[in-house]
């Protein structure tokens, strides 16, 4: 599911910044980001972050900001004297001011003092870190809910259809007989009554829909009831649509009846959106 956290922590001498973002995805796809100082917690982080979140494709970002006057970068005096000195053996006349621009710019001009791991401090960016996830599962909840209420609207508009395709169904097998009827008698054929009935007894067989229309029920009403859970089954709630379908699709070739074909349309119409809507379920 997408979702969004944000959370902020003023140290003394920084300021911390954790954004937590998710996009849809099938499995859990992590992208950590973290500066070197704290590289040594990214195993432990990930571990919680799965644990917390489950799926998507989520971006972790930790952003760091020296507030502080001091810099833990520092000027390497002795290696830039020496590029000097090196230089001026070259060009004996040439501007100190222009030596010492061309010397800072050498390798190793700049030395960064690391500092070392604070563990206290980390204790702190946990917090906040936490606060991140949490503000980003609310996220999930609230786009969940209206996940919630779009599968139920589209759940019943599935069972208002079967209540339809049952109704067309009684007129579907009286149109068939009287079909099968008249092609018989505008082959001027004499018939045999039983035998007509049998025959149609077998082809109506065949048409007969019942069972499709009892899975599909169990399956709009498993759908509803696993909705209704407190786990993550945004897949069962995908196999459960692949079911649904199978149902439908035989419904709808076994339909025979143009009106009957036009509302299995739109069940599959309405599933299809079920589907879409499934993709985004933790």
């Amino acid at each position: 599911m997408t979702g969004f956290g944000k959370a902020c922590l003023q140290l003394p001498t920084k300021k911390i910044t954790i954004e937590v973002k998710s996009l849809n995805s099938k499995n859990l796809d992590l992208n950590v980001r973290l500066p070197l100082s704290y590289r040594e917690k990214e195993l432990t982080l990930r571990n919680q972050i799965a644990l917390e979140l489950e799926r998507g494709k989520v971006d972790f970002s930790l952003f760091c900001e020296i507030t502080a006057e001091e810099t833990s970068s520092k000027i390497n005096a002795p290696i830039v004297l020496a590029y000097i000195e090196q230089m001026k053996a070259i060009i004996p006349n040439a501007d100190a001011t222009e030596l010492m621009k061309m010397a800072v710019r050498m390798p190793d001009a700049l030395k960064v003092e690391r500092s070392d791991f604070d563990e206290t401090e980390w204790k702190e960016i946990e917090v906040v870190i936490q606060e991140a996830i949490q503000s980003m599962k609310a996220f999930r909840v609230s786009e969940g809910k209206s996940l919630e209420n779009d599968f139920r609207a589209r759940i019943a508009n599935i069972f208002t259809y079967m209540d339809q395709v049952s109704l067309l169904d009684k007129e579907r097998i009286v149109s068939v007989k009287e079909r099968l009827r008249t092609n018989l008698l505008e082959l001027q054929l004499n018939i045999d009554e039983n035998r007509f009935e049998q025959e149609v007894i077998y082809y109506l067989e065949k048409l007969d829909i019942t069972e499709e229309k009892v899975r599909l029920s169990k399956h709009l009403e498993y759908f509803l009831e696993t909705l209704g859970g407190t786990e993550a089954n945004g897949r069962k709630l995908g196999f459960i649509a692949q079911e649904m379908g199978r149902e439908i699709n035989t419904m709808g070739s076994k339909s025979n009846h143009a009106e009957m074909q036009k509302i299995v349309v739109k069940m599959k119409d309405e599933l299809e959106k079920i589907k879409e809507q499934v993709l985004n379920v933790l």
